[in-house]
């Protein structure tokens, strides 16, 4: 009982507390535990049922950047089928891959959960076709996990973003591996469990799509991994499990990194830079240039939210086009084409 609240206050107040001290009780020495975190730039008083992390995990799951990733490309733009991934579907399947993780190496498992699930709130439309055209436009890096990080420090709630803890926006921007290091292990699980997922599904959407065939996966990749989707994923989880077990540090054995990193090149060889998808690359970097030259020329088409964010014009228009699905970007394109 917690002196000063009535019986129903003080009951609902130690729920977080209580969470606070299980994690104190099970998780490992080197574990991010939510009663140690840096806090938030701006200060919060504590939830009473929810820990500091799965605060961040529902707001991140509530914001609008993660409703529309279910109209954004991962990697086959505007696929005839239900079944190919989406980067909404990509999410949660990063989710679920690094929440194993973590509860397999008794890590913080709502902290690895709240990364995973902001991990791509800053992608283009079109995947990474989007991303290079304004790398090009803007003439500097534009890069998605930047791009996530932004949107929940400044673009969600009208500037004000999702006020996260430091460990999740670490972990956000920490998790592509073009970034420095994160500083949590939790988002080194991240790292791993996005590079498992997207292998996995996309290879499944390259066969689904008849680029290739279960057939051309390398030896190399099949006598380690295994020849169908759920062995894969199993063996490089595992893999992860088994190499970082008992230690102060994620990583991945030796044998299983290597057959992922054999799939990596033929996926790109084959799948991501593959000549049959050439031409919808081409449409949709037509696309994104397109809309970036007409709000840079035209500033006051901006929707009035964006006047108020922080960067100059250019930043402010990528900022929109970015946040935009492939189809609405599709619309405001032919709109604007007549």
């Amino acid at each position: 009982m917690i002196v000063g609240l009535g019986a129903e206050d003080a009951l609902t107040t130690t729920i977080s507390e209580r969470t606070e001290q299980i994690e104190g009780d099970i998780l490992v020495a080197w574990a991010s535990r939510a009663a140690e975190s840096k806090g938030r730039e701006r200060a919060e008083g504590r939830d009473p049922l929810r820990t500091c992390y799965q605060r961040d995990r529902d707001r991140v799951l509530h914001c609008k950047a993660f409703r529309r990733l279910k109209h954004k490309t991962q990697v086959f733009i505007a696929p005839i089928g239900d079944h190919y991934t989406v980067r909404l579907t990509h999410t949660l399947e990063v989710a679920q891959v690094a929440r194993t993780i973590a509860r397999a190496l008794r890590l913080n498992e709502d902290l690895t959960e709240a990364i995973a699930l902001g991990h791509d709130l800053g992608h283009t439309p079109y995947g990474h076709v989007g991303e290079d055209v304004l790398s090009r436009l803007l003439g500097r890096g534009f890069k998605h996990a930047e791009q996530s990080l932004r949107v929940v420090e400044v673009l969600e709630y009208g500037g004000r973003g999702l006020n996260l803890t430091w460990e999740v926006r670490d972990g956000i921007v920490g998790h592509s591996w073009s970034q420095p290091p994160p500083g949590t292990l939790e988002a080194w699980i991240v790292r791993f469990a996005d590079r498992i997922a997207y292998l996995n599904h996309d290879l499944a959407d390259g066969i689904r799509a008849g680029l290739i065939t279960k057939d051309d996966i390398p030896a190399e990749v099949s006598d380690v991994l295994g020849r169908s989707h759920a062995e894969r994923i199993n063996k490089l989880v595992m893999g992860v499990v088994e190499a970082s077990a008992g230690t102060a540090v994620v990583q991945m054995a030796p044998e299983p990194l290597r057959a992922m990193e054999a799939l990596r090149r033929f996926m790109f060889d084959h799948v991501y830079l593959a000549p049959l998808t050439s031409a919808d690359r081409d449409q949709a970097s037509e696309v994104i240039e397109s809309l970036f030259r007409h709000y840079t020329a035209n500033p006051d088409a901006l929707p009035s939210e964006y006047n108020s964010i922080p960067g100059d014009g250019p930043t402010r228009v990528a900022d929109y086009v970015a946040g935009m699905t492939d189809g609405y970007a599709l619309r405001r394109y032919q709109e604007l084409a007549g």
